[in-house]
């Protein structure tokens, strides 16, 4: 139900308390004459209001709720709930015009049965003394470890079993997050007796898989639909896809092309030059396990050299949405901004 409040001088307690028993999601929005969203009345409010014997409107209505626009993909307001530990916001046009609430309750998780593997058994080092007794993965972003924000993620696109891969100070990311049971979700461990590297690490994988599954490095952030790039790596019947974005590096001196006899043909100054770089995410079928070496040092990207040369379909998904790799302290601080609250 979307019952709204319309806030003017005959607005009564009463009314807000018998729209939110109609709404029945435990939220009222309050709008006014002209539908615009003045702010939001919740069961809380109501009843702080009741024992504090305040039972005017004025006392009530929180006036600056959270909100989003009603153009806000459904991947991307419910990744904004958890991050504030909502259940529920207001959606709004682009007028503050009061359209719906959105309550998590509406959302289909479909469920998958797709494994991820974060790799977050790094040692961290380029961060220096942050890591010297938290593991990078378990940094802190706001009130979470970097790596439940990754987790975070792939929860709101339906994925639900998770191996981490652990080496450096693996017992307080175990820990942590157990078994999984207390997140909703279901954790194992590849635990790396030495170093084994993002690709070496595959190779303690002791289940059966019979679905594609995700890797990511265990620093990384993005806002990426998980659920696209899998459909993506299933409708190119691919063996293995590699997530890929475009970056740039301006070179900051001026760069002359000659001839072979030293003739100049062109000059331009401080050019721009486009690449892609590797983020660090993938989706890959079962069947690359056979292609990853037991008990050794080996990284993903040299698995796709190893499935290039064995006439296997390799593929590139290139990422435009948020994407960051903490990697240096900079780093590290650009993503407590973006994740602040």
């Amino acid at each position: 139900m979307n019952n709204k409040l319309v806030l003017d001088s005959k607005t009564k307690f009463n009314d807000a308390i018998k729209l939110l028993d109609l709404n029945g999601n435990g939220v009222l929005p309050v709008v006014d004459e002209k539908e615009k969203l003045l702010g939001l009345i919740t069961d809380g409010d109501i009843r702080k209001a009741i024992l504090n014997n305040h039972l005017d409107l004025e006392h009530i209505i929180n006036i600056n709720p959270h909100k989003l626009n009603i153009h806000t993909s459904k991947n991307q307001i419910v990744n904004y709930l958890k991050k504030i530990h909502r259940r529920h916001i207001p959606l709004v046009d682009d007028e503050n015009k009061f359209i719906k609430v959105f309550t998590l309750d509406e959302v289909d998780f479909n469920l998958k049965e797709n494994w991820v593997v974060i790799m977050a058994g790094g040692l961290g080092t380029r961060l220096g003394e942050l890591t010297k007794d938290t593991p990078k993965p378990m940094l802190k972003i706001g009130a979470k470890p970097m790596v439940e924000h990754i987790i975070d993620m792939f929860i709101s696109h339906g994925f639900t079993k998770f191996m981490l891969s652990v080496n450096y100070k693996a017992e307080i990311i175990k820990e942590y997050f157990g078994d999984g049971s207390k997140f909703g979700i279901e954790v194992k461990y590849l635990e790396e007796k030495k170093r084994l590297g993002t690709g070496g690490a595959l190779s303690l994988i002791d289940i059966e898989l019979d679905e594609p599954f995700f890797v990511t490095n265990g620093d990384v952030l993005s806002s990426l639909d998980y659920e696209k790039l899998l459909n993506f790596h299933k409708e190119q019947n691919t063996t293995a896809t590699m997530c890929i974005r475009k970056d740039s590096y301006q070179i900051p001196y001026g760069v002359i092309e000659v001839d072979e006899k030293n003739n100049i043909k062109a000059m331009k100054e401080k050019p721009i030059k486009e690449f892609f770089i590797n983020t660090g995410i993938y989706v890959l079928n079962p069947e690359v396990l056979f292609y990853v070496p037991k008990n050794e040092f080996f990284d993903l990207p040299s698995l796709f050299d190893v499935l290039k040369n064995e006439s296997k379909s390799i593929k590139s998904f290139e990422i435009t949405d948020y994407w960051i790799d903490m990697g240096r302290p900079s780093d590290y601080e650009k993503i407590k901004e973006k994740y602040e609250f």
